[in-house]
């Protein structure tokens, strides 16, 4: 049944093959920019190459006219044009002179997608498993017992949002302590790491870091949102460390505990220093949070801005800022910005606000992987608060800030050149 099935499928793909070529625009062209990066991950799900067109009509994809193909096209709602094979030739002759900034690459194979996630629910949602959803990416979850397990080398790419690594289960203490989700999250995380043979929550999630960085340092990629990218880092560099107040773990923190950081074991941020206190949001000063320090410019003047970057000299961060547009709507999270004076050298700025240390989006190299943190919880959802509803992406198909999550999904399929610098 399964070798008719894959015979079917082949016969779909290879009959009535036209002499044309589809593109699928990603400018304001574009009636549903998400659904179309789905449409290119089906299309390498059956083996079907996507030309990804870096800064051409917003970073759009050309594919075989072939008959399936339109249909989902069709079915899902995206835009796209039939071309003839001579325009599609031009089109390639263009973004691959050296007088344009733009480039193709050819994306061959359906990148492998798992998303670290509590098996239980809590009062908050996560905007990539919202956006690949709704995108009809498929993806897996794992959490801390199957990635101590090695289980993160069965794939390619992996995503962290509302996480917190440092053991102190988000610092939402002062708060809501009481709540009988906080209650239970404390006693399962708890009775877990006993399970595991760790003596402290904060061990088991340091633990779990350092797995992580194995799965970078191999040829991953990570993506992080959220309270995710600093608590990493915190993580990393306080092995060995206890950093965690006694209200998170009955005991106290090591003395000295700052000075004895180690910054090189980091993906992104060096020379940050930690919050100790309980009662108050923050882990470090990495985070910069407008709303919380009361330098907040209101909703409707907050915007970052995306770097252009070369599309045949930097080929990384340009796929990772492919966009409709270069000013992004800015939104809050648990982390909302990174401050730019604690961001290693090596590390590429993506998108910042202007003139200021708050930098949203940026991108990195460890080992044989890459990273990719972006600030914020919800882009769509301008302050996101514990318990509030998901955000209906009907609503929002055409979102930039979404746009730069599907980005990173593709990243992993792309046949990257060796940068000319």
């Amino acid at each position: 049944m399964k070798i008719l099935a894959s015979l079917l499928v082949a016969l779909v793909f290879s009959a009535s093959v036209s002499a044309q070529k589809i593109l699928i625009p990603m400018d304001k062209a574009q009636t549903d920019h998400l659904k179309a990066y789905g449409v290119a991950y089906w299309c390498l799900e059956r083996d079907v190459s996507v030309e990804w067109l870096l800064n051409y009509r917003g970073g759009s994809f050309m594919t075989d006219a072939l008959p399936a193909i339109k249909d989902e096209l069709a079915l899902r709602g995206v835009a796209f044009e039939e071309i003839s094979l001579a325009k599609a030739e031009q089109i390639l002759a263009e973004v691959r002179s050296e007088e344009t900034n733009m480039d193709a690459l050819r994306l061959d194979k359906a990148p492998k997608i798992v998303v670290y996630v509590p098996p239980t629910n809590l009062p908050w949602d996560d905007a990539v498993t919202l956006v690949l959803t709704y995108a009809e990416i498929p993806y897996d979850k794992v959490w801390d017992e199957e990635v101590l397990k090695g289980k993160l080398k069965d794939y390619d790419w992996l995503h962290v949002h509302h996480e917190d690594f440092t053991g102190q289960y988000g610092k939402f203490y002062a708060q809501f302590r009481n709540a009988p989700w906080y209650i239970k999250q404390v006693r399962d995380a708890e009775q877990m790491a006993r399970r595991l043979g760790f003596g402290k929550v904060s061990e088991q999630k340091k633990a779990v870091a350092r797995k992580i960085r194995d799965f970078v340092g191999e040829g991953g990629f990570m993506f992080a949102m959220c309270s995710a990218p600093d608590s990493y880092d915190i993580a990393l560099a306080a092995e060995g460390i206890d950093i965690v107040p006694k209200e998170f773990d009955g005991d106290g923190i090591t003395p000295d505990a700052q000075a004895k950081l180690d910054f090189s074991k980091t993906f992104a941020f060096e020379n940050f220093v930690l919050n100790f206190n309980p009662y108050e949001y923050s882990k470090s000063n990495i985070d910069i949070n407008p709303m919380m320090t009361g330098s907040s410019t209101g909703q409707e003047n907050d915007y970052f801005t995306l770097f252009e970057f070369s599309a045949k000299y930097d080929p990384v961060p340009s796929m990772l800022t492919q966009n409709h547009t270069f000013i992004i709507k800015g939104f809050y999270g648990q982390t909302t910005s990174f401050r730019k004076s604690l961001i290693k050298p090596s590390v590429v700025i993506m998108g910042e606000k202007k003139n200021s240390e708050e930098v949203r989006y940026i991108h990195g190299n460890y080992g044989r992987g890459q990273f990719c943190f972006y600030g914020g919880h919800d882009p769509e959802d301008y302050q996101h608060h514990v318990g509030d509803p998901p955000t209906d992406l009907k609503l929002h198909k055409n979102s930039p800030g979404y746009r730069l999550i599907l980005n990173n999904v593709l990243f992993p399929a792309a046949q990257k050149k060796k940068q000319k610098t």
